[in-house]
């Protein structure tokens, strides 16, 4: 997750202002490293959606866990989006949904150059 340009409750630069994050600087680092962690260790697909993303990981324990804790945190933060966790015939499945401008920040947040799908 790409935390160039987010930070306490400022929003993504060319968006509409309800597209915003309010975890700190400090915190958005901490997270933005965890999802890439996630990523390199478990993840399996990236597919860009009109509305948001679905993204795809190994289904096993201690990777639904993280999922489900990343997944708790970004929907206090970016309460703007809708995130549902999901087994979808094999792998688990991330599907953040929003509005056109929320779909472009959640593409640019999860792009490969920031979790390096």
């Amino acid at each position: 997750m790409d935390t160039e340009g987010i930070t306490d409750q400022e929003t993504t630069p060319g968006l509409a202002p309800d597209i915003a994050c309010t975890l700190g600087q400090e915190r958005l680092t901490g997270q933005a490293d965890r999802w890439r962690q996630l990523v390199q260790a478990a993840g399996l697909g990236r597919a860009e959606t009109a509305d948001g993303l679905e993204l795809s990981f190994r289904d096993e324990p201690a990777v639904e866990r993280e999922l489900r804790d990343l997944v708790a945190v970004e929907r206090a933060c970016c309460a703007w989006a809708r995130w549902e966790v999901r087994r979808a015939d094999g792998p688990l499945v991330l599907h953040v949904s929003s509005t056109p401008d929320g779909a472009a920040a959640l593409h640019a947040m999860f792009s490969p150059d920031s979790t390096g799908w």
